[in-house]
């Protein structure tokens, strides 16, 4: 299986890519929890492609792809049985939404992080996304900018994992 490689210090790198990174505002852990920040250490599947339809046209990929639509939302309530997946908004628990104002969002892949299945408290959400301007840090999430995401999502195979070491 390919690898994408992520070092703490906010680099990504594939297969003769490389590209700077946000990373958590809590670093990276080995220990990950619900509400810090840190952007988990680990091996993690690339689930699928996310992608905003109105603001850009499916992207080459060869990830599974689908759009995301303003009632798409993430619980991230480790309370509910929802916790760590994809929900229709209005939903009775927590949840982040996932069509923003900012452009994180408008390319998002979700790595397979506590989801198979996902226990309650240890982190939810971590995606792969669009970096703000100034790669200030994420919650917990990898982000680069949208142009380098376009580029590493074209170059992906659809069997990959992202190696966060």
């Amino acid at each position: 299986m390919k690898q994408i490689t992520v070092d703490p210090a906010g680099w990504l790198s594939f297969e003769g890519f490389r590209f700077r990174c946000a990373l958590g505002k809590g670093g990276v852990t080995a220990d990950k929890r619900e509400g810090d920040g840190a952007t988990p250490l680990g091996r993690f599947a690339l689930r699928q492609l996310l992608y905003r339809p109105d603001k850009l046209s499916a992207p080459a990929c060869k990830l599974i792809r689908g759009a995301i639509s303003p009632d798409d939302g993430w619980c991230d309530d480790p309370a509910h049985p929802d916790y760590n997946r994809a929900v229709r908004l209005p939903h009775p628990a927590r949840c982040e939404t996932m069509w923003r104002d900012d452009d994180c969002y408008d390319l998002v892949v979700p790595l397979g992080y506590n989801d198979d299945p996902p226990v309650p408290g240890l982190g939810s959400a971590i995606f792969l996304h669009v970096a703000r301007p100034g790669y200030s840090p994420t919650e917990g999430c990898v982000a680069l900018l949208r142009d380098d995401l376009l580029t590493l999502l074209a170059a992906l195979p659809a069997n990959v994992e992202m190696v966060i070491a």
